[in-house]
């Protein structure tokens, strides 16, 4: 029973990597998979077969103790993982729907008109630094999204865009990986408590920046950044575009963002709490906010926090539930033992991985390049059952640089890298052939200096 479960899990994994060629969207497979794990666990569980471990390293079956109790032991271990999991997927319902609100006000078009060179690499490093920056922020998927569409306005010429929005993805999931909402995994990391956002920050910060100037250095001498580009996407008046509103609420929406991790310190509450605060003000002030002159109160609505919420992508945070749920489905089911004493299938998979591979800085290294591959968000929540190292280890800093960079290498291998792919049509071997490279020598340079800092400076 034990194995099939197991299997399940391979299979709904495939299926999710193979999204593309089976033209099936990926939160088909994980809310199955996470379903289908929980009903055989619970049917081995019941039949006496399995035996199940919680959060506290309590190990119970049937076969011991009373039916009712052991019964109610494993719902309530359901229902820990479940509510976990709700952190998780409430935290980026309330980041998501605060950056459409700021988007229905044209926020962001603040960003994009204060940027006018012409010259080619210059552009190439100004669109750098905001993706490095702005990702961190509001997360690496939409600050590619909004730099994508600026692109569109600033390089007529598809041939050389494609290249741009390629070195965009770099340096956003570069930008995401230092802050605890800047990526999903560095999120999830922060919320399970196996990272502070000040720790992750101070540690990760530098060797992410290696990972953006190392790749932009290269591509600098490149032939497709040499000379200026055409001005002639701005024939439009880009000044009309905004909206009397769209410096409010960028600030408001951007500052509310930022407070999350301050409003943990403060209250000492988990990260959800203040990122419910941060969505009730944005969304109060969008209530109040004129827009535009002669503004009629009844289209209030198309820049409301109602607007905005039918505007996110709820396909994703169904991902993520099934996604994590699925893994929470091995890390309840006891798998073997160590020095004696039961343990979860994550828990007995991580030390034969390290009794395969004693150098934990190789076995994230690859945890990154497999990250390319294969989605990072499984990887991390598995990671996270997997190991228990203290808040703030140097390894929990390592998984989410590696995590969250490694996926830069193929442009499947990360959100960010999908949406660029899908806005510019960007195809994979033509990134294979002149991005890959590139993005690798950038994630192994900021994997060493992390090392370096982690084994010489720390």
């Amino acid at each position: 029973m034990a194995l099939l479960i197991i299997l399940l899990f391979v299979i709904g994994y495939m299926s999710i990597t193979l999204e593309h060629p089976l033209k099936l969207d990926k939160t088909v497979p994980a809310l199955l998979m996470a379903a289908v794990m929980w009903a055989f666990l619970s049917f081995g569980f019941n039949n006496g077969w399995l035996s199940v471990i919680d959060a506290h390293g309590h190990v119970f079956n049937m076969n011991e103790g009373s039916i009712e109790h052991n019964h109610e032991g494993f719902l309530e271990n359901l229902m820990h993982h479940f509510g976990k999991t709700a952190e998780i997927l409430i935290f980026l319902i309330g980041a998501m729907t605060i950056v459409e609100i700021i988007d229905l006000h044209r926020g962001f078009d603040v960003i994009k008109n204060r940027i006018k060179t012409t010259n080619k690499v210059r552009l190439l490093w100004t669109m750098g630094i905001v993706a490095f920056i702005l990702s961190a922020i509001i997360d690496n998927l939409t600050a590619t999204i909004v730099l994508i569409t600026l692109l569109r306005k600033l390089i007529p010429k598809r041939e050389y865009r494609i290249w741009y929005a390629s070195l965009i993805v770099i340096a956003a999931n570069a930008g995401g990986a230092w802050s605890p909402i800047g990526d999903v995994t560095t999120t999830m990391l922060w919320i399970a408590n196996k990272v502070t956002a000040v720790g992750l920050s101070e540690y990760v910060i530098v060797p992410s920046i290696v990972c953006f100037v190392v790749p932009f250095l290269i591509a600098s001498r490149l032939k497709p950044f040499q000379g200026s580009t055409e001005r002639k996407a701005f024939g439009v008046n880009e000044e009309s575009e905004r909206l009397l509103s769209s410096k409010k609420m960028l600030y408001i929406g951007l500052g509310a963002i930022v407070f999350v991790p301050v409003f943990k310190m403060i209250t000492g509450l988990p990260p959800y709490v203040g990122m419910m605060f941060s969505l009730g003000f944005v969304w109060l002030a969008s209530e109040y906010v004129t827009p535009f002159d002669n503004f009629n109160k009844n289209d209030k609505h198309l820049y409301s926090g109602h607007k905005a919420l039918t505007k996110i992508e709820f396909s994703s945070i169904l991902f993520f539930l099934g996604i994590l749920m699925g893994v929470a489905a091995l890390e309840s089911m006891v798998f073997g033992q160590i020095n004696g004493n039961d343990t979860g299938t994550l828990r007995y998979a991580a030390e034969s991985l390290s009794n395969a591979v004693p150098n934990m800085d190789i076995v994230v290294i690859l945890l990154g390049i497999l990250s390319s591959v294969i989605d990072n968000v499984p990887l991390v929540a598995a990671s996270m059952g997997m190991f228990t190292f203290e808040v703030d280890n140097p390894i929990w800093h390592f998984i989410a640089y590696s995590a969250g960079t490694g996926g830069s290498m193929l442009i499947i291998g990360s959100a960010a890298g999908v949406a660029a792919m899908g806005m510019e049509k960007i195809d994979f071997i033509w990134y294979l052939k002149r991005i890959t490279w590139i993005a690798f020598v950038g994630f192994l340079a900021g994997a060493l200096t992390f090392m370096f800092i982690e084994h010489y400076v720390r």
